[in-house]
């Protein structure tokens, strides 16, 4: 039996994973992880009792939603947490600039890490990662948890089947209006910004229909007045053989989550390709000139399937392993698009 605790009573954790997570056989919710005092606050110096009262009292009501429902135990600071033996594993639903120091320290005390996409915020940072989980030989997994629904296998088995002829173009657009002010991203501290955010679901799954050798060979970020992150953006990716695949992602945009595949014959196009809920029902159009057809996909449950790979990464060196490939891949690919937006 694996026993995972969680950092952060955080709301993708309570509403996403902790359903997902009772699906799925050998694991156990252990525990649920809060900051303290001087993990929430930093110097304490100039905070009051008073503040501190609030900041532990409005946690621990967080963290109690999951021990009520779910049972386990609450533990106070993230330090604590990871270091106890009462878990095997954690999983991090902090924001972004956070992944790094707990994950790197859940590692070094023997933890496998299930750790929110993006892995960190630096290439630099992931190898690190990786080389601690190598030697350690943990688990190290981004939960891009999309690349696992099965309409990403429904709908390439149309295209490999030939229906709308030669690819021509891949195009993904994923974008969604603009959220409350205090929004981790849209915080540059916190690793905010529409990269490291939507913008890295379309370089993976751009990767995937690209065949996992692609490179970004064209990128441009936006910014608005009165945000310090960017907020839009745009790349072009390439294969060695020259397919291409247009993303465009944004954070104060109309929801758009759409993949097109424009053939020589066809056109194929299929929204909530990158969000879909689980038992949530997918449809795809194909386009032959003028004559639209729209067809069903199958229901899925990303999460769950997420977790499951955990667990095939800890049961499985070879599975860990190609992880760990994975997992530099994507860095990569947000390195170039940074480097080609100097």
């Amino acid at each position: 039996m694996i026993k995972i605790g969680i950092i952060c009573p955080s709301e993708i954790a309570l509403r996403r994973f902790m359903p997902a997570l009772q699906k799925v056989q050998g694991v156990l919710f252990s525990a649920i992880g809060i900051a303290s005092p001087k993990e929430w606050f930093g110097d304490l110096e100039n905070v009051t009792a008073e503040q501190i009262e609030e900041q532990q009292f409005r946690e621990l009501a967080k963290a109690s939603a999951f021990v009520d429902q779910y049972g386990g135990e609450i533990i106070v600071g993230y330090e604590t947490l990871v270091s106890s033996d009462k878990i095997d594993a954690i999983y991090i639903p902090l924001p972004p600039a956070l992944h790094y120091k707990w994950a790197k320290l859940a590692l070094q005390n023997s933890k496998h890490v299930f750790v929110e996409k993006p892995s960190t915020t630096t290439l630099a940072d992931t190898d690190d990662l990786i080389s601690i989980a190598s030697e350690k030989e943990l688990v190290l997994h981004e939960n891009y948890m999309f690349i696992y629904h099965s309409q990403l296998e429904e709908i390439q088995s149309v295209v490999k089947k030939g229906e709308i002829g030669e690819v021509r173009l891949y195009r993904i657009t994923f974008g969604f209006p603009r959220r409350a002010a205090n929004d981790f991203r849209y915080n540059k501290t916190l690793g905010g910004g529409a990269l490291l955010d939507a913008g890295g679901y379309c370089l993976k799954y751009a990767n995937w229909l690209l065949g996992g050798d692609a490179h970004v060979i064209s990128a441009q970020t936006n910014y608005l007045e009165g945000f310090e992150v960017d907020m839009y953006g745009s790349a072009i990716m390439a294969d060695s053989d020259g397919h291409i695949a247009q993303l465009a992602f944004g954070m104060d945009n109309d929801y758009r989550c759409d993949i097109e595949i424009w053939g020589s014959n066809g056109t194929i196009t299929s929204g909530r390709i990158l969000t879909a809920p689980a038992g949530f029902v997918p449809t795809y159009s194909i386009k032959k000139n003028q004559n639209i057809e729209i067809r069903q996909l199958s229901a899925d449950d990303t999460f769950f399937k997420s977790i499951q790979r955990f667990i095939s990464c800890i049961e499985n060196a070879s599975v860990r392993i190609e992880e760990y490939n994975l997992l530099k891949k994507q860095e990569e690919l947000v390195e170039e698009f940074k480097y080609l937006c100097k």
